[in-house]
């Protein structure tokens, strides 16, 4: 999967996808489920950088 290619059919804005370019490579596929997993118990389709954000105050960063 490429980095751009997101999982389940979400769509990713281009600023929710550079906060994701930003989280270290080793962390970021973990995150990424995570983000998405957010927007799917929020029934989002669209992951924005809002949910990055909520997830990264979650994670504690």
């Amino acid at each position: 999967m490429s980095s751009s290619d997101c999982t389940d059919a979400l769509q990713w804005t281009p600023e929710a996808k550079a906060k994701l370019k930003n989280i270290p490579y080793f962390a970021r596929a973990q995150a990424r489920q995570r983000i998405e997993q957010l927007a799917r118990e929020t029934e989002l389709d669209v992951v924005t950088v809002e949910m990055v954000e909520q997830a990264r105050s979650e994670f504690g960063q």
